[in-house]
């Protein structure tokens, strides 16, 4: 919440569009009092209902049945007597019309909070009154763990209402709570140096770097914010785990929202003003399974809503609003989270300011970050993780913290490493080994065996990014023409007759043909296609691994668990011997028709020419989809197809938004 001086015209000119009622500084806020009233304060008690002495009604909170051990929760009155307001105002958070912020010194000898920097939020429409009354009431249901409350939430200290019983209908309402700084989470972010400025706030020594478990201090720029945001998204989830616990959701989770306080070292959630109870009070509605749909259904917007947080946090592009709108609708549309980094990649690259520094923590302990993201922001509520489970991914866990990943977390891991080999184009043998291995594990750790499953999630298009078979594109030669591929991509579109199980498949090879003569340096040219279109048949198959027969057949199947059930891959799988065979899915194709388009006019000769650079370059598979005989893995990210040779195609799932 910015408070500068500079601010006050247009603050003022807002409020007094929004309210009738003057604003004037430096005293009360809805008009001068001639009288004093004197300060009161309520002390609800758990096991009666809240009662306000006095002709004024005050927003006291509404009892419930919280059990013993329920501590007195204060509720103080105040009158705008008791402080020295400050002569600067700011309009309220999110931009809000109806809301004006005041910072405020309690002058008051007797209060608690004697000399003391406040804020007085003064709320003026009926829709902002109800949140601070709200925000009053989650104060009692919070009472019984104050220490907890006031370590992970803004505390709400009490309100103030006009001394007159007739402007207490009519007149502003105003909120009393603790100041934690004069920025938002977003206004840290927003600093060219927040990354140092937060770490003197948070004071980060020892202490601090035990809860992440980073034995590292400072260093790398990657290592240095990655730190940090594990301090911040850990402070978060366990204040937005205390108001679950408690039967309550915020449902405004947002940078806005989230204040770093210099005083405790702590994150705080902002004003409870919107938290809804997990249980519905219609009577109508009273039962265990609307409750319970209910509960969930609030955890998971809160968790969405923390995703959202920590991908602005991590991914600072997003801070930037129309790369934000782009990021959001690819939610909206139903895209699946898992598949973030294939959208993301091409538009963070063109518009980073920030070196990639979002991309390398995400991409760290085998993809982990991603991992965290899609399951904070996974389309279906019920898939979405809950707080105490965040807290113990690895993303948010550092290498001194032992953690046993689950069997999701270690196949994320394979996938993700493979995709990043594949991206670095090595050329030794030994990394091609090493991802055949890896490409050979996700098929022993397939979590999509059965053939129902290939029909749900194989349509859609697929980017191809390695083959083990042979390299994709341009080695050492320097062939005539010079043909650079640019994309190769696989579509499989459900087709009217799904009885059979018909998909229809086309396989899309981008190209461009290069001038010879400025080819190492300039890589434009004449751009084209190939296409591959077919029909293809899916059914149920097996691959065999080794034979069961022969004395000598058992010693290599038992060489083979050994290569791939050693060491950490011991606790993914509890197999002792890698079974026979696998199942997968067997593909077969119709007849092929084969079309190439290009930008430039060429005769046959030429034509010719680059046809036969093309099927060099790329996989005979891509050019051949009968040599495609079946499927061995598939998420909802990843596929690998498997060619007659026994090579083995590993894609990811492509985006038309992100390919444009």
């Amino acid at each position: 919440m910015p408070i500068a001086a500079a601010a006050v015209a247009v603050a003022v000119a807002v409020a007094v569009a929004a309210h009738p009622t003057p604003v004037r500084l430096a005293i009360p806020l809805y008009g001068a009092s001639a009288r004093r009233c004197r300060r009161r304060r309520l002390w609800v008690e758990a096991s009666s209902s809240a009662s306000t002495p006095g002709p004024a009604p005050a927003p006291a909170p509404v009892a419930s049945d919280e059990g013993a051990g329920v501590g007195p929760c204060p509720v103080v009155r105040f009158d705008m007597g008791d402080f020295a307001v400050e002569d600067s105002v700011s309009v309220g958070l999110h931009g809000r019309s109806d809301e004006m912020i005041f910072e405020a010194t309690v002058r008051d000898p007797s209060s608690e909070l004697y000399g003391s920097t406040v804020v007085l939020r003064q709320l003026m429409s009926s829709q902002a009154k109800r949140r601070g009354r709200r925000a009053l009431e989650v104060l009692k249901k919070l009472a019984r763990r104050q220490m907890m409350y006031h370590s992970y939430a803004m505390q709400v200290h009490g309100y103030v209402t006009p001394g007159n019983e007739a402007e207490q209908d009519d007149g502003p309402f105003i909120l009393v709570h603790g100041y934690h700084g004069s920025y938002s989470l977003r206004h840290w972010l927003q600093l060219s140096d927040w990354l140092p400025t937060l770490e003197a706030t948070l004071a980060l020594d020892e202490d601090q770097v035990r809860r992440v478990g980073d034995d590292s201090v400072g260093g790398p720029a990657v290592t240095r914010q990655l730190r940090l945001i594990r301090i911040l998204m850990r402070d978060l989830l366990i204040g937005v785990n205390y108001l679950h616990s408690h039967g309550l959701a915020h449902t405004e989770l947002r940078l806005e929202n989230v204040h770093v306080s210099p005083v405790d070292k702590h994150v705080k959630v902002g004003i409870l003003g919107n938290a809804v109870d997990f249980h519905d009070r219609d009577s109508r509605n009273n039962t265990l399974a609307s409750n319970d749909e209910r509960r969930k259904m609030m955890i998971a917007f809160d968790m969405r809503c923390v995703g959202f947080i920590m991908a602005k946090m991590v991914l600072r592009e997003l801070m930037d609003s129309s790369i934000f709108l782009k990021f959001k609708s690819f939610l909206t549309k139903g895209d699946d989270p898992s598949c973030l980094r294939e959208f993301l990649l091409p538009i963070l690259c063109q518009n980073s300011s920030s070196g990639n520094i979002g991309l390398q923590m995400l991409d760290r302990q085998w993809g982990a970050g991603w991992n965290l993201l899609a399951l904070l922001l996974a389309t279906k509520p019920g898939k979405r993780i809950s707080c105490v489970d965040a807290l113990r991914h690895p993303f948010l866990c550092g290498p001194k913290w032992r953690i046993n990943p689950s069997v999701d977390v270690i196949r994320w891991g394979l996938g993700s490493t493979a995709v990043h080999m594949s991206e670095d184009y090595i050329y030794g043998r030994h990394q091609r080994r090493r991802l055949a291995y890896f490409l050979e594990l996700m098929e022993v750790l397939n979590p999509n065996s059965r053939t129902e499953n290939w029909l749900n999630i194989l349509p859609g298009r697929w980017r191809l990014l390695y083959c083990t078979g042979r390299h994709i594109g341009l080695t050492l030669r320097q062939p005539s023409p010079r043909i650079l591929i640019t994309n190769v991509f696989l579509t499989f579109a459900q087709t009217a007759d799904s009885i059979d199980h018909v998909f229809s498949l086309t396989s899309d090879i981008g190209f461009k043909i290069m001038p010879e003569s400025d080819w190492p340096h300039d890589k434009s040219g004449s751009e084209g296609t190939l296409s591959v279109t077919t029909s293809a048949r899916i059914a149920s198959g097996r691959i065999y691994i080794h034979e069961q027969d022969g004395k000598e057949s058992r010693i290599t199947s038992l060489r083979s668990s050994r290569r791939y059930l050693r060491g950490k891959w011991r606790k993914v799988s509890k197999m002792k011997e890698l079974p026979a065979s696998l199942p997968t899915v067997n593909i077969t194709m119709d007849e092929l028709d084969v079309s190439i388009s290009c930008n430039s006019t060429l005769n046959v000769d030429f034509a010719q020419k680059v046809l036969q650079e093309i099927r060099t370059q790329t996989p005979p598979e891509m050019f051949d989809l009968s040599k495609i005989v079946c499927g061995t893995y598939i998420d909802a990210r990843l596929m690998i197809l498997r060619g007659v040779n026994g090579s083995a195609l590993l894609f990811t799932r492509s985006n038309s938004t992100a390919d444009s």
